[in-house]
């Protein structure tokens, strides 16, 4: 850190985030008991009782409100449109989140679950926050799409990272641990641009997501559900586009995750399923297939995230990164792939 730069905001935002979801936390849990908002054992929840599923309310609360308070701390603001686009944050986060919860107490089709992500998507859009330009890693050009493939792009990216944290969860404590993964890398990476107000943003997730994990982490006292899940995607999509469009850096820290979920979007439109329909031929549910424990699979998850995260930040050249991308993608169709013919579809096995 630049010997003119304080620590103390940076420490403030973390800590009152960190703070607020560890205190709200066992609150957030006692109204989804009250509310009837509760996961019960099944084919693809193999926990034992009844577990509110209501977490994503001190997801919430702990992120807004140091978000807000990273507003007011005296950091160095070089974007003149920051204002805007933390509007845009803001109120996305708002939005998913309310839907969330309503989806968490309704249990929603796929199709209203969708059209809110495209909602969602034209908030972020509304207020500057969207994929305008990335740089070419074959020419290290800079392109500039029109703003129909703006849309387009935008759309993509937010529904992608949203619907990869909310099929993540589904073992204790695995999308929130790499949902704070990837934020310590964006706020890591942020800081290290010079972006020191934005990285505030993602510091308030990291401390949201560490306050949480204590209840989340195996055996689970609370589930963060979709209005967790849905908060955590949009955030990381929103950040990682205010970060500058650092999409490389995301998609190397959730590359195992999102190859995952198009691996599974790909399968089910080839047998003729919804998309959206849950089942066990994830990742993380075949390794536990392979006899891992949850906590084994979701602390190698952790690793794999951490060492590609480091990665990110470490590896400069363009070409590289996408190198890494590829490989990595290519590795990990053909592992999904070995998983698939070694291990029958266990969607319907009983707990």
């Amino acid at each position: 850190m630049d010997a003119d730069v304080t620590w103390w905001p940076f420490v403030a935002v973390f800590g009152v985030a960190f703070a607020l979801a560890l205190a709200a936390t066992p609150i957030a849990g006692a109204l989804g008991r009250r509310w009837g908002m509760v996961d019960r054992p099944g084919p693809r929840r193999w926990h034992h009782g009844s577990i509110p599923r209501t977490g994503g309310i001190a997801l919430f609360v702990a992120f807004l409100g140091a978000a807000l308070l990273a507003q007011r701390m005296p950091v160095l603001r070089q974007d003149p449109n920051e204002w805007t686009r933390f509007l845009g944050i803001l109120f996305g986060c708002i939005f998913v989140f309310v839907f969330g919860l309503v989806d968490d107490r309704f249990e929603l089709r796929a199709a209203p679950q969708y059209l809110a992500q495209v909602l969602a998507a034209f908030i972020a859009i509304a207020f500057m926050v969207f994929i305008e330009r990335v740089m070419n890693p074959f020419t290290n050009t800079i392109l500039v799409f029109p703003f129909s493939i703006v849309i387009i792009i935008t759309i993509i990216w937010i529904m992608g990272m949203i619907n990869t944290i909310n099929f993540l969860d589904g073992l204790d404590g695995l999308a929130g641990g790499v949902g704070a993964i990837a934020a310590a890398v964006l706020a890591i990476h942020m800081f290290r641009e010079g972006q020191h107000s934005v990285a505030l943003l993602p510091l308030a997730l990291l401390g949201a997501t560490l306050g949480f994990l204590p209840f989340n982490f195996y055996p689970a006292r609370v589930f963060m559900g979709s209005s967790g899940s849905w908060l955590l995607g949009y955030a990381i999509a929103a950040l990682g586009i205010a970060a500058g469009a650092k999409l490389a850096t995301v998609l190397l820290v959730l590359s195992i995750p999102i190859v995952d979920v198009a691996w599974l979007i790909i399968s089910r439109f080839r047998a003729g399923q919804s998309i959206g329909e849950a089942d066990r031929r994830h990742l993380h549910y075949r390794l536990l297939d392979l006899g891992l424990s949850q906590r084994q699979v979701v602390l190698l998850y952790y690793g794999y995230c951490i060492i590609l995260g480091g990665a990110a930040l470490v590896i400069q050249s363009r070409m590289l990164k996408l190198v890494t991308l590829v490989v990595l993608g290519v590795a990990t169709l053909a592992f999904l792939a070995w998983l698939a013919r070694r291990l029958p579809s266990m969607d319907d096995r009983a707990p």
